[in-house]
């Protein structure tokens, strides 16, 4: 995600758009419809000058088509986003209260256990970032030591291991005695969350939109653009360069940056902060449940504007 302050300097913004990879992409997409439109108006202006009678209201309709649809596929994309954020916002406050019941629960001198979930809770939103990307990153876990990368690495869904142990320690601290029936109810809720979120995440990650769908889009968009100068070139003549290159980056960037959003949990400049959120998880958990992070989890070394997060 681009660190920026809403709504302070609109010129500022519009100055470091182009930083922006997914903007190069549509700046690039611009220039070359630009050039096909340029080459175009010279041949059926300078070179074999023809009289069209292609009716521009056909475009203004298809216009009006291709902006429904647009549309559609903006709120798509922006809801799969949204529903992420959503989530890890879940995940973030989960882990909270579940620390907080842990250190009103437990055994006071029992720091060794506050300790272990802590490292627990933590690892699996680290987990749970790398997991929906390509691979849990064995050395940003904290605490990991040779003996849990041995254990670790037999199984194949990491953050499905980790909420199992967290449940597996609970569990040991009931069966000592130490919590209550109605504590263990209170417990399950919290620890059924971390699943709930991942299975989510899942979701969102395994069922993008469907093929045949997008690509339809993109040809149409390329279709459209295509034919325009047809349309235009007996009105406004070498100023239908302009104008198809603008109508095309407004289509084409709003559908680059639909299929840029649609899947919010990978390193592209608009998705999620993942990593940073999973960060604030670990911080707040080890504070809530007083007991010594030993090795500090390093914070982005600077919040300049326009700074990308993951």
């Amino acid at each position: 995600m681009i660190i920026y302050e809403t709504n302070q300097n609109f010129w500022r913004d519009i100055s470091h758009l182009t930083r922006s990879w997914t903007m190069r992409r549509i700046l690039r997409g611009a220039a070359g419809v630009a050039a096909f439109t340029s080459i175009f108006c010279v041949l059926f202006i300078e070179v074999w000058p023809k009289e069209f009678t292609i009716p521009s209201t056909i475009f203004s309709l298809l216009g009006i088509v291709l902006s429904v649809l647009m549309v559609f596929r903006t709120n798509s994309a922006y809801d799969r986003w949204y529903e992420g954020r959503r989530l890890w916002g879940t995940l973030v406050n989960n882990s909270r209260n579940l620390a907080i019941m842990i250190q009103a629960t437990f055994p006071k001198e029992d720091i060794q256990s506050r300790r272990e979930l802590a490292i627990l809770i933590s690892n699996f939103a680290i987990a749970l970032k790398e997991h929906l990307r390509k691979g849990v990153i064995w050395s940003e876990l904290i605490h990991f030591t040779p003996e849990d990368q041995a254990s670790y690495q037999t199984k194949k869904h990491i953050p499905n291991h980790i909420a199992s142990l967290i449940h597996q320690k609970v569990q040991v601290i009931y069966r000592s005695g130490a919590l209550g029936d109605a504590d263990m109810i209170n417990f399950k809720p919290h620890m059924q969350v971390f699943m709930d979120v991942a299975g989510a995440c899942e979701r969102i990650k395994k069922t993008p939109i469907p093929f045949s769908y997008s690509v339809y889009i993109k040809l149409l968009i390329l279709g459209y653009s295509v034919m325009l100068p047809f349309g235009l070139i007996q009105d406004f003549g070498y100023f239908t360069i302009p104008l198809v290159t603008f109508i095309f980056f407004t289509f084409i960037g709003i559908e680059i940056m639909a299929a840029e959003i649609e899947e919010p949990f990978g390193l592209d400049c608009n998705d999620l902060p993942t990593g940073d959120i999973a960060k604030t998880i670990t911080t707040n958990v080890f504070e809530i449940l007083s007991v010594d992070q030993s090795a500090p989890v390093t914070q982005p070394a600077t919040t300049d504007l326009y700074t990308k997060v993951f």
